[in-house]
């Protein structure tokens, strides 16, 4: 989808193309203000256990999160993106979120506390 406020459904896709999409849990290890940033956003370090490692993310959740509130929350990721320059970072993962009614991010995290490295099917 082009835009977070879209409502429409996107098109069809096979279970086969959805399994190319590796997401992942991950721990926030580190968090901070992005300063560099255009949005107001934070830069993130989540481990992903032992096979994937810590991966670096910026995301735009300032308005529902503090940085030292996400240190140690799971959280869930795309890992399998290529990295992408924001400002003077590499993001490597891509952090999941979900529009509130305003359109803030709200972050997508499993509700039981399950492993790290473990991948959404």
């Amino acid at each position: 989808m082009s835009d977070t406020t879209d409502k429409a459904a996107s098109a069809t896709i096979t279970f086969d193309d959805f399994m190319k999409v590796d997401i992942r849990v991950g721990r926030v290890v580190e968090a901070e203000v992005f300063k560099e940033a255009r949005k107001p956003a934070y830069k993130m370090m989540i481990d992903f256990g032992p096979d994937i490692g810590v991966r670096k993310s910026s995301a735009q959740i300032t308005k529902h999160y503090l940085p030292e509130e996400l240190i140690g929350r799971r959280v869930m990721a795309v890992v399998n993106f290529p990295p992408r320059q924001i400002g003077p970072i590499k993001s490597e993962v891509l952090t999941l979120g979900v529009p509130d009614e305003e359109g803030e991010v709200v972050l997508v995290v499993p509700d039981k506390d399950v492993p790290i490295g473990g991948r959404l099917f």
